[in-house]
């Protein structure tokens, strides 16, 4: 998914230079290449959050968990997964809802006449499978390994 979303970032960083380059030229610039970049933004913003929730690079606090034993910090780190996972779920959700209703509308970009629901399918997606990775480090990675300590 990141791969994806690094693909589409990189079109258009090429688009907009690609238009910069013609309009100093005197050829006259991509027409709505700033509509590109908001939605390339948009759809790469979503698509990089799995592999973000993956390498837990959230914003993580640990004023409170730093002098705790790390069994302990790992237990307490499983928790947040899963209500992370729980938190993804909802927005997922609530994209769903989302996309179905700006489908309905017809909204459609200024200039270029995108439709807009199109970025919404890579957010549910992003957010979706961010859930489920979520979900996995919670139950799979992080509760077992505070299991085993106990056992040893």
């Amino acid at each position: 998914m990141a791969g994806l979303g690094g693909i589409i970032i990189f079109a258009a960083a090429f688009f907009v230079t690609l238009s910069v380059v013609m309009s100093n030229l005197g050829f006259g610039g991509i027409r709505g290449e700033f509509e590109l970049v908001e939605l390339a933004c948009a759809t790469c913003a979503s698509l990089f959050l799995p592999l973000c929730q993956l390498n837990r690079g959230h914003v993580m606090v640990d004023v409170f968990t730093g002098w705790i034993p790390p069994a302990t910090s790992e237990r307490i780190d499983g928790l947040w997964m899963l209500i992370f996972a729980i938190g993804w779920a909802f927005l997922f959700w609530r994209l769903c809802i989302g996309l179905d209703e700006i489908h309905t509308y017809g909204d459609k970009t200024m200039l270029l006449q995108a439709p807009v629901w199109w970025v919404y399918i890579p957010a549910v997606i992003g957010t979706g499978l961010s859930a489920v990775v979520a979900a996995c480090m919670g139950m799979f990675i992080v509760l077992p390994k505070v299991f085993r300590a106990e056992l040893n």
